[in-house]
């Protein structure tokens, strides 16, 4: 039999291609990714309640949910918003055009948050925020791409705003940092006073950050005010515990309230500085076993500090979302954030730093809020042990209304 050019050349190349074909046969798959960004402050002013811890809590997330996820591998990435809403938004653009991100998490600052939002609902990513408080993320601005866990100034302002006044401390000075979360604080703080009985003598703007409060709390003092209510955060609302003390202001009869203190600030103040001063929060590690459980493994990875509820939440919001990736499967989680929200609300939320709950329509994840007071120094029984259960806030009383929040997303 006679062999033409065309067969010999169609020989040779079968024959070329044979190993590549053997090489490719034999060579494993690729396994499913899933990409994780930690969106947060590791050098400014919240990097206490966010930081380093935050990217623990995800980690630890990420391997405890590991044996559920199907051989789905899960990367985490970190990045620095420097507290600057451009410097925020421009990583996460890079993030998800080169960096094949699928979902953020963390963010403080309010302003950040809101602009990090608007770009995952426009990239179709899945954002989990723990750590902005603003409740426009759940308002006006909500998205089927967002879920707010932790906390908002809703709930702070109702629980440490009512308790104040029904405890007698009823004519109230703001000293409020100026950018939307301070704001929105002393606007909810205001409508809890109000309704309980209470009345708002006054009120200045801070700039943020600020160290020195002196001018801000002179102001307040010279007011008559019974509670100076601190709508700030992070090392300003330290500073500002610390420098009414200093001025003597509760020698002198005058409550401060820290309106949002999370358990580094009280590391920060110390219990001598720091007891008796009422907070809200939705997370403590000492609360029971679950929380301990938790704090336990994470303290591995975060030199002994104690998450705080900021920190907690990229935990609970992470295992949430691999919970709703490995539901869909990787290929359709990186495919569409909203999807995976939508999955996220359809299931019930649990976990060990959390507890039972769910996620509601507008985004807000909803779990009972606690009502704290710091431990006096020689009621402690040793590090981190600082607070007191005062009050539980139950679900259905915490969050605000579903229907009186503006998001678009909700049809009564």
């Amino acid at each position: 039999m006679l062999l033409t050019r065309r067969d010999l050349l169609g020989t040779v190349a079968i024959a070329a291609a044979a190993p590549v074909m053997a090489r490719a046969q034999s060579t494993p798959a690729i396994k499913p990714a899933i990409k994780i960004g930690v969106l947060g402050d590791q050098s400014g002013v919240y990097r206490d309640l966010s930081g380093p811890v935050a990217a623990a809590c995800v980690r630890q997330a990420v391997q405890d949910m590991a044996p559920h996820l199907n051989g789905i591998d899960v990367q985490v990435v970190v990045g620095d918003h420097q507290n600057k809403p451009d410097v925020g938004a421009s990583l996460v653009r890079q993030w998800f055009d080169r960096d094949a991100v699928d979902m953020v998490t963390d963010c403080p600052n309010s302003a950040v948050a809101l602009a990090v939002a608007a770009i995952c609902h426009e990239k179709d990513k899945t954002y989990i925020n723990s750590a902005a408080m603003i409740t426009e993320l759940t308002g006006a601005q909500c998205a089927p791409t967002t879920v707010h866990f932790a906390m908002d100034t809703y709930a702070l302002a109702r629980s440490t705003g009512t308790a104040m006044v029904a405890d007698g401390g009823d004519t109230w000075f703001f000293v409020t940092a100026d950018y939307d979360f301070g704001l929105a604080l002393q606007r909810d703080t205001t409508g809890f006073i109000t309704r309980a009985g209470g009345s708002v003598l006054g009120s200045v703007r801070a700039p943020f950050p600020t160290t020195d409060f002196s001018p801000y709390l002179l102001q307040a003092q010279s007011s008559g005010a019974k509670v100076i209510g601190l709508c700030n955060a992070g090392s300003d609302v330290v500073n500002s515990i610390k420098q009414a003390g200093e001025f003597g202001l509760t020698r002198a009869g005058v409550k401060v309230a820290g309106l949002l203190v999370f358990i580094s600030d009280v590391h920060a103040l110390g219990l001598q500085a720091a007891q008796g001063l009422n907070l809200t929060e939705s997370f403590y590690w000492d609360l029971n076993d679950r929380t301990r459980a938790f704090t336990s493994r994470v303290l591995k990875q975060t030199d002994g500090v104690r998450p705080g509820m900021g920190q907690a939440g990229c935990y609970g919001g992470t295992v949430h979302y691999l919970k709703a990736v490995a539901a869909l499967g990787a290929a359709d989680a990186r495919r569409s954030g909203r999807a995976v929200v939508a999955r996220m609300k359809s299931m019930p939320t649990d976990d060990d730093a959390f507890g039972a709950g769910s996620i509601r329509e507008d985004g807000r994840a909803l779990h009972p809020v606690y009502l704290f007071q710091v431990k006096a120094p020689d009621e402690s029984r040793g590090p981190w042990d600082y607070y007191k259960l005062v009050a539980t806030t139950p679900i259905d009383q915490a969050w605000r209304p579903l229907n009186q929040g503006g998001c678009p997303m909700v049809h009564s």
